[in-house]
């Protein structure tokens, strides 16, 4: 089941993304680490509405947040459609005690649902460019990469940025 994530839950979700974080350090993958995402980006997020999580048995044991704002960051991207309608898609986790069981790929089909239930031209987001199993998966979901950028505070590689028309 995936639903909204409450301003009380706020905690479990951030020790979800610090189990990402160190699941993919020891994978050799430094994408995330204890300060990011941070309890107070993930509390602003849950606070304005954008966080939805998947519950397994009454547990969440996964996470996404979904936003129609275009972060400042992106805007030297050639992006594949005009910005005006777009949903974008930013720190995707299942914890990695559930991985390989289908939950980031709900959760990306949720998103993608709520995108075109919501009229949007295309879905946006970016990956970091060494986590090669994220970038197969958005690949393999039609996702197609437009851009790179780079976080010098997070990495000296860079994070490819994807576009998924939606019909």
């Amino acid at each position: 089941m995936i639903r909204k994530a409450q301003l009380d839950e706020v905690d479990v979700l951030k020790k979800i993304t610090e189990a990402c974080a160190e699941d993919m350090k020891l994978n050799g993958i430094f994408q995330w680490n204890k300060d990011y995402p941070s309890l107070k980006v993930i509390k602003q997020d849950v606070a304005e509405n954008k966080v939805y999580v998947y519950l397994k048995e009454n547990s969440i044991v996964g996470c996404v947040m979904l936003s129609h704002v275009m972060d400042s960051f992106y805007n030297d991207i050639s992006w594949l459609t005009p910005d005006k309608n777009q949903l974008y898609v930013h720190r995707l986790a299942v914890h990695p005690q559930h991985q390989k069981k289908g939950i980031a790929r709900a959760l990306m089909d949720f998103g993608e649902n709520m995108a075109l239930e919501r009229g949007c031209l295309s879905i946006r987001l970016d990956t970091f460019s060494k986590n090669i199993r994220n970038n197969r998966f958005y690949k393999a979901r039609n996702y197609q990469q437009v851009g790179i950028l780079y976080f010098k505070q997070k990495s000296p590689y860079p994070f490819y940025c994807f576009e998924k028309l939606l019909p």
